[in-house]
């Protein structure tokens, strides 16, 4: 009996704890997005005369 009083004492005093505690700063989040793009096009050649042939198409 003593024993397992000894044991229940020794696992309880051995749990782990974890404290959450909210920061007194505000959360910053700075989102300075530089966004660039190149499209490239490559044509064949017979599509490529196709287009120049008819000048309104776009």
């Amino acid at each position: 009996m003593l024993l397992l009083l000894t044991a229940s004492a020794l696992v309880t005093g051995c749990s782990p704890t974890v404290k959450i505690e909210a920061s007194d700063k505000p959360i910053v989040i700075n989102m300075n997005i530089k966004i660039d793009h190149e499209i490239r096009i490559k044509v064949d050649r017979e599509l490529d005369t196709l287009l120049d042939s008819k000048k309104g198409l776009f």
